[in-house]
């Protein structure tokens, strides 16, 4: 799968899910400091998921509709980073195509999927 991850993303987490076998573009290393806005113009290119712990995503494709494909957004506090790359990396396994084409917020017990 094709992921941009946001630059709050931690490199452990950027690290498992290129272990993976995602293609993944990392936006502290290709464009360190971008508007969220350009982040969105990377993501909504080519079935690409976009991975934010950013909370600000949500208000951009609810309330502006700016959004075309996929967003996870991660609420996993409390976790050590390792913990947290093993729930994403599940996460995105086991409900990809979904994920594609929607606003998801995932916790450590439950991810609530909603179509955009």
């Amino acid at each position: 799968m094709k992921i941009v991850a946001d630059e709050c993303v931690d490199e452990e987490i950027v690290a498992r899910l290129r272990d993976d076998g995602h293609a993944l573009v990392y936006i502290a290393e290709a464009s360190p400091g971008i508007l969220d806005e350009d982040v969105l113009v990377l993501a909504n290119e080519d079935s690409t998921l976009l991975l934010t712990a950013d909370k600000d995503f949500g208000e951009m494709v609810f309330r502006q509709g700016i959004v075309k494909r996929g967003i996870l957004l991660y609420r996993l506090s409390g976790l050590t980073k390792m913990d947290k790359a093993e729930i994403i990396s599940i996460a995105i396994r086991e409900h990809s195509e979904e994920l594609l084409v929607s606003f998801s917020v995932l916790t450590e017990k439950a991810i609530r999927i909603r179509r955009v």
